[in-house]
């Protein structure tokens, strides 16, 4: 049984109830039978029909090829025309208000067959084009997002080389040798930023179009994250106080390690950011037979209720950040991380009081 339900639009009954006849011996269903636009519109709206069959000249103040483009403007129902009128301006106009086809009457069942299989078979393929359109634009929109938002936070640090490297090239006799020091450290955690920034976008980037697959290997998990705490640690400035501690059998340590620095990186890097008085930051991890747990906690300003329940989505940040930059990347990349590690994550925060972020990450065998 043809599962194929569609609606008639004519206003000859006899003419309507013949074609309905016809198609249920074809198989297919016919949902109802209108006479005008108007009720065709509303009967669409109701009925949801795969297809309509619609007689250009019927009853009401809009005509059937109008009916048609406002079906299909609304709804992305085909309509094929049926017609006892076969003038160039008809079929024209038939041709550009894009319906599926036309059938002039009186019907023949295998024409009227015919002609429905390739109007359900063309907006199959136009749905499909539609909907890979759709995503086209959308990974154009995201990438200009990234794009905009790279160069918008690529700015500050570029500035702050720029202008250390003027002071030095200007005053390099004048500046004492730890005013110099001062500088290139400066520079050091300027250029430092931008390729966290860009490497950010770079895995977002590859994790959207799939190029990013999990590539474990064994490694000593608890050096390799005390080296991570380090390197960060010569960023943070003097406020921040970083503490890093294990406990626990690491012996079955097996990740993926380019994965695991951008989850950790981003993390920690959040959790100097968003404690801009200072404070103590932990990076805590522990060794289970089958999983490593690492807790990261700051004592900065917590994140909203609100801002909780879409941590995830990229560009979202929370509402309490004021001045503070950001791209809204990094947690988006951190998910995508673990979800490739089968892992989870959990979030604990109290606005003002600070945060712990629970990252759980399965060995893999």
């Amino acid at each position: 049984m043809n599962e194929t339900k569609i609606l008639i639009v004519e206003d000859e009954l006899l003419i309507a109830k013949g074609l309905s006849r016809k198609l249920k011996n074809l198989g297919y269903t016919v949902v109802d039978i209108v006479s005008s636009g108007e009720a065709a519109l509303e009967k669409v709206d109701e009925l949801k029909p795969d297809l309509v069959l619609m007689d250009i000249v019927i009853k009401g103040e809009m005509d059937g090829i109008e009916a048609a483009e406002k079906i299909d403007k609304l709804h992305q129902i085909p309509v094929i025309y049926l017609t006892a009128y076969a003038d160039e301006n008809t079929l024209e106009r038939a041709r550009t208000s894009g319906s599926y086809g036309y059938i002039l009457k009186p019907y023949k069942e295998r024409e009227l067959h015919a002609t429905i299989k390739l109007a359900l078979q063309k907006h199959q393929k136009d749905i499909g084009l539609r909907n890979s359109l759709a995503i086209a634009e959308a990974l154009s929109e995201e990438k200009s997002r990234y794009l905009s938002a790279a160069s918008h936070d690529l700015r500050n640090p570029i500035a702050t080389i720029m202008m250390s490297a003027e002071l030095i090239e200007q005053y390099n006799r004048k500046f004492s040798e730890e005013k110099k020091l001062t500088l290139i450290k400066r520079i050091k955690a300027a250029a430092n930023n931008m390729n966290l920034l860009l490497e950010d976008v770079l895995t977002l980037s590859h994790a959207e179009s799939g190029k990013i697959t999990l590539n474990a290997t064994p490694f000593d998990l608890v050096e390799f994250s005390r080296n991570l705490l380090e390197l960060l640690k010569c960023n943070s400035g003097d406020k921040h106080h970083l503490v890093f501690e294990s406990q626990g059998d690491f012996s079955r340590a097996c990740l993926d390690k380019n994965l695991l620095i951008h989850i950790l990186t981003n993390l920690l890097s959040n959790a100097i950011k968003y404690s801009p008085e200072g404070g103590n930051i932990s990076l805590e991890a522990i060794g289970e037979p089958q999983q490593v747990i690492f807790y990261i906690r700051d004592e900065g300003i917590g994140m909203p209720p609100d801002y909780q329940e879409k941590l995830f989505q990229q560009f979202e940040r929370g509402s309490n950040v004021g001045q503070i930059k950001g791209t809204g990347l990094g947690l988006s990349i951190v998910k995508r991380a673990v979800d490739l590690h089968n892992g989870e994550i959990a979030f604990e925060s109290e606005l003002g009081k600070g945060t712990t972020v629970i990252v759980t990450l399965p060995y893999v065998d």
